[in-house]
């Protein structure tokens, strides 16, 4: 039975957790992941989703919620584990070399490596209308997802959020990770192709920002940002649900109101048309498309903004 320590952080990260304990091949021995965090107005401190997971359903495996994995005791902490393999998925921390090198350490990444090393592939793969993404183990090395491909799954993504992105790959990792460590010492590492490299940022608040030049970008963007961090207007109107109606009509007026349906409406872009099917003022309470023109007193041809 190999032992496992495990290195993760939210809801992807427990699908690949939850695999891994409940197989009879292998022993968790502990999870570390991220301190708790103040959550909402209250800021009540919460733990991340794989802590709740294993405390609330295997509470006798250690927990280790570490400020930086650079401290000694740490090091020490993990040695004396003595893992046959240390597993990583969305951690959210860098590995130092001195822990890189007590075990095989493998990483969960939700892309086709090379492509979209860094913070946000999920969202990167929909922004640039790929229409397949995936999720590859590698070898850690002290690069950012630098290191040796082990294997990969792949998926069609097409049309889809990332929330729904988000599980669709967590489900193939779960069965990801497996598969490379039961056949670990059969697999040879495939060195990543660096000039097929691309890399990507950590997500902000204000790349939810949109305007109705192009309809295709807008769809994109809120496939992307769904649920995080929504797509909004200059104004704060948050568009909740949306469809891609048109993506080549010119229109001569931006914003204008093309047709009003039962619970949605149709939105000129610059180019393309979109259906608003739910939308939110700031500090409001969400409506559909009819029912907020309805309380606006808007009509067909006058302008959303």
């Amino acid at each position: 039975m190999k032992k496992i320590i495990f290195m993760g952080t939210p809801s992807y990260a427990t699908c690949i957790l939850k695999a891994l304990v409940e197989n009879e091949n292998f022993k968790l021995v502990a999870l570390f992941t991220q301190p708790d965090k103040a959550v909402g107005r209250k800021q009540i401190l919460t733990p991340s989703d794989t802590k709740a997971f294993l405390s609330q359903n295997y509470p006798s495996i250690p927990i280790f919620t570490p400020s930086s994995l650079k401290d000694k005791n740490i090091i020490r902490e993990i040695k004396d584990l003595n893992p046959d393999f240390i597993v990583v998925a969305a951690y959210g921390k860098i590995l130092p070399k001195a822990i890189l090198d007590l075990a095989p350490c493998v990483n969960l990444h939700a892309s086709l490596l090379p492509k979209y090393r860094g913070a946000s592939p999920i969202q990167s793969a929909i922004l640039n209308k790929d229409e397949k993404s995936g999720v590859c183990t590698m070898l850690m090395e002290e690069g950012l997802d630098t290191g040796a491909i082990l294997e990969s799954l792949e998926c069609d993504i097409k049309d889809k959020n990332s929330s729904e992105v988000f599980e669709l790959l967590a489900n193939l990792a779960a069965k990801l990770i497996l598969s490379t460590l039961l056949n670990f010492d059969k697999i040879t590492p495939k060195k990543q192709e660096e000039s097929l490299a691309t890399l990507c940022r950590k997500i902000k608040k204000e790349d939810g920002f949109i305007n109705l030049q192009n309809a295709r970008e807008l769809y994109q963007k809120y496939l992307a940002f769904t649920p995080w961090p929504g797509v909004f207007l200059e104004n704060g109107l948050k568009f909740l649900e949306l469809e891609l109606v048109d993506e080549l009509k010119q229109n001569a007026k931006m914003g204008e109101i093309l047709e009003l349906e039962k619970e949605s409406f149709l939105l000129a872009c610059k180019q393309g048309v979109l259906r608003i099917k739910k939308l939110q003022e700031s500090g409001k309470k969400a409506l559909d498309g009819r029912t907020y023109l309805n309380g606006k007193r808007l009509k067909s041809e006058d302008s959303l903004c």
